[in-house]
C-alpha cells in the first residue's frame, strides 16, 4: 500500500471504532442528560451537582471538539431539577479555583435564583480547592461544607495581561497604533504600562474586588476583625475559613447529603445525578457526565489550561502563574 493511503485508511478506521460499541472517538457532550440514581432510596430527591476547573461561560477547549463549560452545564442541571417536584435540595460540589469574573457571578446568580424559584434547598460541598471564583459560587448555598483538606478563601481580584514589549525590543520589531482617544490602547501588550493606566486598572480592580466583598458580607456577615483577613485575599485552610465564618462546616459527602435532608425537612432522599451516559457501579466522586465506561474518548482531551492565560480580570487563585 502506498504510503499516501495510509493516513485515510487509519482515519477510516477510527471513525468505523469509533460507532463500535465499546469504542467512542468522541464524548457524547450534546447527548440529553438522564438521570441516575447513586445512592439512597425513597420518593425524595436530592440532586449532586458539580462545578469544577477552571469557571468560564465559553465551551471548554479539546483537541478537535469543545465540552460545555462550567456555567452551561451548572444551568442545565438546574433547570432540569427546577421541573421535578421530588427533588427538595442540591448539593452543589465545588472543586475550582475560580474563573472569569463573569462565569463567577452567574454561577452565584443562577444558584440564588433556583433557591428561590424552587424553594429547593442548597448545599455547597467544598473539596480539594474552592478560591475565588469557586469560593463565590459556594456563596449562593444555603450551608456552606469543606472537606477537612480544603483550600478557600481568595477572595479578591486579579488583572492577568501579558507583556511582550521586551522581547520586541530584543528582536527590533515595533508596532505603530492609531487611536480616537488617550486611553484606548490602556493595556496593550506592546507597551509598558503608564502610571495613569495603573490608576485606571486599579480602580477597576477595586470596584470589582467591591463587589466580591459586598457579597461575602451578604452572605457571610463575617466580623470586621474577619473580614479584615479575608479582604487579603489570601487562602485559607478548612479550620482557618470556619474560624473567619466563611463556611459553616468542616465534613465529608455523607454530611453535605445529611445537611440536605435536614433542611429540606426529609428523612429519606436518593441521590441522584443527571449524566448522558450510564457508569457501572456509578457513585457521588463520579465528576463525570459524557464519556462512556469502557470506551476511549479520544481527541477530546481538554486543552485549555495548556495555553497562556487570556487578558482579563479573574476572580481565580492560580499559584502556577
Amino acid at each position: 500500500m502506498r504510503k499516501r493511503y495510509i493516513v485515510p485508511v487509519l482515519l477510516m478506521l477510527l471513525l468505523a471504532w469509533g460507532c463500535a460499541p465499546k469504542f467512542k472517538l468522541f464524548s457524547q457532550a450534546t447527548d440529553p442528560l438522564s438521570e441516575y440514581t447513586l445512592q439512597g432510596e425513597g420518593e425524595a430527591k436530592i440532586l449532586l451537582v458539580n462545578v469544577s476547573g477552571f469557571l468560564q461561560d465559553q465551551p471548554r477547549s479539546g483537541l478537535l471538539r469543545s465540552k460545555p463549560g462550567a456555567v452551561q452545564e451548572l444551568v442545565s442541571h438546574l433547570r432540569r431539577a427546577a421541573r421535578d417536584k421530588d427533588i427538595k435540595a442540591v448539593v452543589v460540589k465545588i472543586n475550582s479555583p475560580g474563573g472569569t469574573t463573569t462565569a463567577s457571578d452567574i454561577l452565584y446568580r443562577e444558584l440564588m435564583k433556583h433557591r428561590e424559584k424552587t424553594g429547593q434547598a442548597v448545599v455547597a460541598l467544598m473539596m480539594d480547592v474552592a478560591a475565588s471564583g469557586g469560593y463565590y459560587t459556594a456563596l449562593a448555598a444555603d450551608t456552606i461544607i469543606a472537606h477537612p483538606t480544603t483550600l478557600t478563601g481568595s477572595v479578591g481580584v486579579i488583572l492577568v495581561r501579558p507583556k511582550v514589549v521586551g522581547l520586541m525590543d530584543k528582536i527590533g520589531v515595533d508596532v505603530e497604533v492609531s487611536k480616537s482617544g488617550a486611553d484606548k490602547d490602556m493595556g496593550s501588550p506592546f507597551a509598558p504600562a503608564t502610571e495613569k493606566e495603573r490608576r485606571l486598572f486599579q480602580d477597576i480592580i477595586d470596584d470589582m474586588a467591591g463587589r466580591f466583598h459586598a457579597v461575602v458580607r451578604e452572605r457571610r456577615h463575617p466580623s470586621e476583625q474577619a473580614f479584615a483577613k479575608i479582604r487579603t485575599a489570601r487562602i485559607f485552610t478548612a479550620a482557618q475559613a470556619k474560624e473567619l465564618g466563611l463556611v459553616d462546616k468542616i465534613g465529608y459527602m455523607d454530611d453535605a447529603f445529611a445537611e440536605a435532608r435536614r433542611l429540606a425537612g426529609v428523612d429519606k432522599a436518593r441521590v441522584v445525578a443527571y449524566r448522558r451516559d450510564e457508569y457501572p457501579d456509578d457513585n457521588p466522586y463520579n465528576t463525570m457526565s459524557t464519556a462512556e465506561p469502557g470506551r476511549a474518548a479520544l481527541l477530546n482531551m481538554d486543552v485549555g489550561h495548556l495555553l497562556p492565560p487570556k487578558a482579563g480580570f479573574y476572580y481565580l487563585w492560580n499559584p502556577g502563574w
